[in-house]
């Protein structure tokens, strides 16, 4: 009988998942498997460290979905402040598996730059990357469209990618692995598409060990960008800016609070934690105060990326220390 409710739970965990990674590991693993035959057929460098890269995208993008469905877990008595960060231990992982891969890219591309391979089936080749930017186009597109969900920011159309690369800070860290990876694999398969393209139809061979090294150091790159950002996320980062600014908007829109004389928030994963000391007009009783203190809190609380409020009050001072820190 309790098997049921923790079926229940499993799934609802699930659906609360990271759907871009979710779809980017479907979209890489296909991708992959026909890289790869295309790869084995053609014998072309490119087309390998195309394959490389979507399967390091796939298992990578697969485990981070796994860490975010993970920390979507509610906090227990032993882990009072959830499982946020979980999240963060998981790409650090995919950041490993993308180095190891591109230094196997990168060695790979020398090697053809020395001994250059000219590789045939001109038109699979072609077929399969043009197939590959579209999936990786797609999913791109959908990381974009995620960002601009999670940072809460209003844009459509052609004003989305704008907003992403403006917003990409805010995001979730599986949406965020999920928009540079996916930036880079569309990015190389057309790189691969150019080194096919040039060694069909001239006889200069080495540009496909060229394009495999740019390759590699642009997955290197991903590696580095995103591997700093989990890293900040696991020791413990304040929230964006636009955050802060936000929850001290709703404390100060009680109208028993006149200022903020210390305030906190912190982030963890996509979600936040807000720890400070409010300040409330002279007079009140204590009832009355903890009446605005627990009204203030429920406001924050309101704010689904919101996850723990914690406030202290204080008597106005007469001093105004609230000051939104520049950006």
């Amino acid at each position: 009988m309790d098997s049921d409710p923790e079926r229940t739970n499993f799934w609802s965990l699930l659906r609360k998942g990271n759907t871009s990674s979710a779809a980017a590991a479907m979209g890489n693993t296909f991708i992959a498997i026909v890289k790869g035959v295309a790869a084995a057929v053609t014998g072309n460098g490119a087309m390998f460290a195309s394959t490389m890269h979507s399967i390091a995208d796939a298992v990578n993008q697969g485990f981070v979905f796994a860490g975010s469905v993970l920390a979507e877990k509610q906090p227990t008595r032993r882990f009072p402040t959830g499982f946020g960060r979980v999240i963060n231990i998981f790409c650090m992982v995919a950041v490993i598996v993308v180095t190891i891969m591109a230094y196997e890219t990168v060695l790979e591309g020398f090697h053809l730059l020395r001994h250059p391979v000219h590789s045939s089936g001109f038109w699979l080749n072609v077929i399969v990357l043009l197939l590959s930017i579209a999936v990786d186009g797609y999913v791109l597109v959908k990381a974009m469209k995620e960002i601009v969900h999670e940072a809460r920011v209003e844009a459509k159309g052609f004003a989305v990618p704008a907003a992403a690369f403006r917003n990409v800070k805010r995001a979730a860290p599986p949406t965020r692995l999920v928009f540079y990876e996916d930036l880079v694999a569309t990015l190389g398969g057309l790189l691969a598409l150019i080194a096919v393209v040039v060694t069909s139809f001239t006889d200069f061979a080495a540009i496909d060990g060229v394009m495999m090294i740019a390759i590699g150091f642009l997955m290197v790159l991903v590696a580095f960008r995103v591997g700093y950002d989990n890293m900040v996320g696991l020791i413990g980062v304040a929230a964006p800016k636009e955050v802060e600014d936000k929850v001290a908007s709703i404390i100060l829109s009680e109208p028993g609070v006149t200022d903020i004389y210390q305030m906190r928030v912190m982030q963890e994963g996509r979600y936040y934690h807000v720890d400070g000391l409010i300040e409330l007009k002279p007079g009140l009783t204590l009832a009355d105060a903890d009446d605005i203190k627990f009204k203030v809190r429920d406001k924050l609380l309101l704010d689904q990326d919101i996850t723990d409020v914690t406030l202290g009050i204080l008597e106005d001072n007469g001093v105004k220390n609230w000051r939104p820190v520049e950006g």
